[in-house]
């Protein structure tokens, strides 16, 4: 959000907009490279440019990501930003593909027609600002060093410095109209120009009409809150002393002293949330986890820390209003939060994961219903995780949350991890199956399912170790990482005699069968490739004889509809349609309705491929109107395609323009759009 006070710019924005101007002109993409330290107003100058000139320029929207919130270990996780990106851009979820390639691919496909400004905040590296430039318009990216190679590819480069004291006093006297200028100029001088520390030490005294600017810059001078640490400081990248150096300590210094004021000065309830705030894993909070982690006048504090402008509130599409703190606050609060006691931040973290493991709980019962899991259900109902009302209601607003939780959870299971909360562990990599399957967080699902291996193993779980390294293999099979997927399964397939509960045995053989699958349609020889179908078959006939075990009705019929699809890859026409016949029957007696487009489609192929191309029509529409009735996107539109062919196949011409009418009319519904025709 841009703020209405804004000084000492004039420069940067003027060098901004022009080379806007410029690389919009251009036949090519642009970019520009935004650099300064930590908290000194990038995204700020880019907000007002925003506002006031740069929106014209780029009609059809704007994207914003900020990649800290994607980082591991050092890497950002594209594919993730391109799924958010994707839905940005009204891309249905069902249409999102899972891996990068295919979610590059079609966001250029998307985008190309589109003037668009990306804008992207602490870029590191530049392959991740390349990755996220736009087929038209601009990227606008924001870091803390200078990327060479970015320059050498035709990026403009931005600098913003410090404010001078000049601007810096012209700030502080818009805030404080009276204020004396040479003692404006002490508070510029001992906050080194950082604009984040000015307006924190601002903000801070005008809630405190009792106090003047000497009060400030009394304290200040003296120091008297300072820690000596350097943490914060080497968060805002770069040394003591650096960067303009208009403070004895340079801005790193600076800003620690102002922020060591500014939270000294809060009342008791309102410093204690930022302690807390200091040791939450993750990026983002609610009133929720505050409440649930032990804090007191949530919303009065919180309303505190976003005047002082220690916190900002960000947007999300769930309901709850989150809260983050400032990367450089953020390395602040850690830092305070080095000196509680052990036992004191432990518990902390241990109410977090609880939190969590429970929401991620009833998160996963709402968007996945009843499918077998290994964790008992929570304990607390899900309204009592909330500070008022309930975290979500409903499969869509359940999913809405996780993904809005994506990052923390992150956080949250490595922290788990590493303080040796096993069993918390993989109850929340089993929960957030949800999520990462439903919107392809696939690197998000390898990620926590190798820690949730290890607590396994830890805990001697063969049982959850075979969970765990079933949900892995099935993300690496959809990243098409089939060898990683099989040595997955393989360790999997080894513990299968020490679990007891049969489904087990049915997932890791489902799993073996959509490999098997995915091998022969790969496969050039026909007598291969049916002999790949064959091996998958018998695959999937074990995993329907463990479901029909226990019974698991829902596995049954997931299964059966498996082996039939097996059946038609190995063009045995006449008998899928037998195990189609069951299957359906069971779907319908079991209430399984989102089966049943599933079925029929399958349905429609076995009768293709007898070459009955009438019963094949009758069974692709039957999936159609299913699949819209059941809002199954992805289905209908396979479904349509079908006809399609059929349509082609049988030269019914009308049925065929009807087909492809709708099948447009789905996709610019989802989102999709055909890139733009190539020029004479």
């Amino acid at each position: 959000m841009p703020s209405r006070v804004f000084v000492n710019r004039t420069k940067e924005l003027a060098d901004l907009r022009d080379a806007a101007l410029s690389l919009a002109a251009g036949p090519e993409p642009g970019v520009v490279l935004v650099v300064g330290v930590g908290g000194v107003g990038k995204t700020q100058l880019v907000a007002q440019a925003v506002r006031r000139e740069l929106h014209r320029l780029f009609p059809d929207g704007q994207l914003y990501v900020d990649l800290a919130d994607h980082r591991r270990d050092g890497a950002v996780d594209l594919a993730a930003v391109l799924g958010g990106f994707l839905r940005a851009l009204r891309v249905h979820k069902d249409y999102v593909p899972g891996g990068l390639a295919e979610r590059t691919a079609l966001f250029r496909s998307v985008a190309a027609t589109l003037r668009l400004l990306v804008k992207v905040d602490n870029v590191q590296h530049a392959p991740e600002a390349r990755a996220l430039v736009p087929p038209q318009g601009l990227l606008v990216a924001t870091g803390r060093r200078v990327l060479p190679s970015l320059l050498m590819d035709g990026a403009v480069l931005i600098d913003v410095a410090p404010l001078d004291g000049a601007a810096g006093t012209e700030l502080v006297r818009r805030w404080h109209a009276d204020a004396d200028e040479g003692t404006a100029a002490d508070v510029v001088r001992l906050c080194a120009g950082h604009p984040l520390a000015l307006r924190a030490a601002l903000e801070w005294l005008a809630a405190r009409p009792q106090l003047t600017l000497d009060d400030v810059v009394r304290d200040l001078t003296a120091g008297r809150y300072g820690t000596g640490d350097d943490g914060v400081r080497e968060a805002m990248g770069m040394a003591v002393g650096a960067g303009g150096g208009t403070g004895e300590g340079g801005v790193g210094e600076a800003v620690d002293s102002v922020l060591d004021s500014v939270v000294a000065g809060v009342s008791g309830h309102t410093r204690h949330l930022y302690d807390l705030l200091g040791v939450l894993p993750g990026t983002t909070a609610t009133a929720d986890l505050l409440t649930a982690v032990g804090a007191t006048g949530v919303d009065e504090g919180l309303g505190e820390l976003l005047s002082c402008r220690l916190a900002v509130l960000v947007e999300s599409s769930d309901r709850p209003r989150r809260y983050r703190l400032h990367d450089v606050v953020r390395a602040h609060a850690r830092l305070r939060a080095r000196a509680l006691p052990e036992e004191r931040r432990r518990a902390v973290l241990r109410l977090v994961v609880d939190f969590y493991a429970d929401a991620a709980a009833h998160g996963d019962a709402l968007v996945l219903g009843d499918r077998f899991r290994i964790q008992p259900p929570p304990v607390r109902p899900l309204s009592e995780l909330a500070a008022r009302g309930t975290l979500f209601t409903g499969r869509a607003d359940a999913l809405e949350w996780l993904d809005a939780e994506r990052v923390n959870f992150r956080a949250v299971i490595r922290v788990a991890a590493d303080e040796g909360w096993y069993e918390e562990v993989w109850r929340l990599c089993e929960s957030l199956w949800a999520l990462y399957h439903s919107r392809k967080h696939l690197a998000d699902c390898v990620e926590s399912g190798l820690l949730g291996i290890e607590a396994a193993q830890h805990q001697a779980r063969p049982d959850v170790e075979i969970r765990m390294r079933n949900q892995v293999a099935r993300a690496a099979y959809e990243l098409g990482d089939l060898d990683r997927a099989e040595s997955q399964l393989d360790a999997a397939a080894d513990l299968l005699g020490l679990a007891g509960d049969p489904r087990l045995s049915g997932v890791v053989q489902e799993s073996r069968g959509l490999i098997a699958l995915a091998r022969g349609r790969s496969e050039e020889s026909p007598g291969a490739a049916r002999e790949r179908a064959e091996e998958a078959r018998q695959l999937f006939e074990r995993a329907l004889a463990a479901n029909r075990a226990v019974p698991d009705p829902h596995g049954i019929v997931v299964q059966s509809y498996n082996v039939a699809q097996a059946l038609v890859a190995g063009e045995r026409w006449a008998d899928a349609l037998d195990v189609l016949d069951e299957a359906a029957e069971t779907a319908r007696t079991t209430g399984d309705e989102p089966m049943l487009p599933r079925i029929d489609l399958v349905r429609a192929h076995a009768f293709a491929g007898l070459g009955s191309l009438d019963r094949a029509v009758a069974a692709a529409g039957a999936a159609a109107d299913a699949a819209a009735g059941l809002k199954q996107f992805a289905k209908l539109d396979q479904a349509l395609e079908l006809l399609t062919a059929l349509a082609d196949r049988a030269e019914d011409r009308p049925l065929r323009a009807a087909c492809e009418e709708k099948l447009g009319a789905l996709r610019r519904t989802m989102g999709l759009r055909p890139p733009a025709a190539p020029t004479a």
